[in-house]
């Protein structure tokens, strides 16, 4: 879309923000840029986790051979917990297996496995009554949240509505709308901002509601510089139920850069401000919620609709017909028609759910595609780097390139010996795993994938050090 003024041009011109260090990457975006959202044909079936938020888990609350509607309540907690989220049904059909199956995080988890139900079933389905989320109160619209299944989908899936809610003492003065898309390949946010900025705009005003906050970003890189009227637009036409502006929704266009996406390049970029050592968004005064994210919170309202499509983008040389994707969330993409979705089987070396820097390389398509599935990337040789690992050279290029301005060189050094705590020290714990580090490595040392599992490696000890300590203290009694 061209630029409507001469003052947007300049705006575009001076007002263009970043972060120190990062990447120049080849973004790949070519093959879905600009493409619209297309939505699937209903599966025969979907494979939906029970689990898909960051959080405490859930149980099934079907049986085998229960009938189930599409926007259903099927997973939730046994004591709903504020780090729970449930989920629902994607489709309207019946329940066949209950069981384990592999997810995009390589591990065996228990799936809802439903059985579409031959015919028609767009008003057949179990939505929430509609809520104006202008006239109920905070809590009310954080139920809502909840209710809908709202997690995270820009990749962590952390309950929306915790997030929402921070704790006394924290004072949230900025929203920040996250509509960067650093990673290569994805395109599917760019996709949703140009369908539905109505909505993403709709979505920002409901949470500067819930949170009291008057100001608000939505921050893009420039390569979506095109998007800017119509966002403005939107800006301008919302109003509250009141008739009301909520407050000031502004645009900030950063730099394209990796990863500027990520919640503490955003802040700094758009703010100024810097999220503490070991510390949260909220550290820095601000919320940062994906666009999609947002999109998903105006449905839940306006439509009552949880949250049980996924928008997100299948390219890479392995896929015949890339494009920007709307599907029932459990979906598995081998089980669409090969007139909407061809794969090219024979090419195909390394499959990545999400985007090739951040994302988790997976053995098989017979993954389901969850709430937090950007993407799904299909790699051909040619895309791929297979390289054996050799010494670290100390040339420092990781330290150089970290967007997080840690020392990926010592924090492996001390990992390499064992030394969780020489490796929390270092920096561990504020490493974000954008793989920056890795990519530029002459060495091709897997530092990423080494840091993420030091992480699990601290989590289990942790883990084991809180069982003895309960252990202890039941043996005192």
């Amino acid at each position: 879309m061209p630029l409507e003024t001469t003052s947007l041009f300049l705006y575009h011109e001076t007002m263009v923000s970043t972060f120190k260090r990062g990447l120049k990457l080849s973004t790949r975006k070519h093959a879905t840029e600009g493409k619209p959202v297309e939505t699937a044909p209903v599966p025969g079936q979907v494979v939906i986790p029970v689990n898909q938020h960051f959080g405490a888990p859930n149980k099934s609350l079907v049986q085998v051979g229960d009938r189930v509607k599409r926007g259903q309540k099927i997973a939730d907690a046994a004591g709903p917990g504020p780090m729970t989220v449930p989920v629902h049904a994607s489709i309207t059909g019946i329940v066949k297996k209950i069981e384990p199956r592999p997810q995009s995080n390589n591990t065996s988890g228990p799936c809802i496995i439903i059985e579409a139900e031959p015919g028609d079933h767009d008003d057949d389905n179990e939505y929430l009554p509609v809520l104006d989320p202008f006239t109920c109160t905070r809590e009310e619209a954080l139920a809502r949240i909840r209710e809908a299944g709202i997690t995270g989908m820009g990749g962590a899936g952390f309950p929306s509505h915790i997030k929402l809610s921070p704790p006394q003492g924290k004072t949230i003065d900025i929203i920040i709308a996250d509509g960067a898309e650093c990673e290569p390949y994805l395109t599917t946010d760019e996709a949703v901002m140009t369908e539905k900025p109505h909505l993403l705009v709709r979505g920002l005003s409901i949470v500067m509601k819930i949170t009291g906050v008057k100001k608000a970003i939505i921050g893009m890189e420039d390569n979506k510089a095109r998007l800017i009227p119509m966002i403005e637009r939107e800006i301008r036409l919302n109003k509250d139920a009141a008739g009301e502006n909520p407050g000031d929704i502004s645009i900030g266009l950063c730099k394209t850069l990796y990863p500027q996406g990520g919640e503490k390049m955003l802040i700094t970029a758009l703010t100024g401000r810097e999220v503490p050592s070991g510390g949260l968004p909220m550290d820095a005064g601000c919320i940062v919620q994906n666009a999609g994210t947002l999109v998903a919170i105006a449905e839940a309202f306006t439509l009552g609709k949880p949250l049980i499509d996924r928008d997100l983008t299948v390219s890479g040389g392995a896929c015949k017909t890339p494009k920007n994707i709307r599907v029932p969330i459990g979906t598995i993409l081998t089980d669409l028609p090969k007139e909407f979705m061809d794969l090219d089987m024979a090419k195909l070396r390394k499959i990545i759910f999400g985007g090739p820097m951040m994302g988790t390389a997976v053995s098989t398509l017979n993954i389901p595609i969850q709430k937090n599935t950007s993407g799904v990337i299909l790699m051909t040789m040619e895309e791929t780097l297979a390289d054996e690992e050799g010494p670290c050279i100390r040339c420092g290029r990781c330290i150089r390139n970290c967007s997080c301005r840690l020392s990926p060189v010592l924090m492996n050094m001390a990992l390499e010996a064992g030394d969780l705590d020489e490796a929390v020290r270092t920096g561990l714990l504020d490493c974000i795993e954008c793989g920056s580090c890795a990519y530029m490595c002459p060495a091709r040392i897997k530092l990423t994938q080494r840091f993420r599992v030091g992480k699990q490696r601290l989590r289990a000890r942790q883990a084991a050090a809180q069982q003895a300590a309960a252990q202890q203290a039941k043996a005192k009694v």
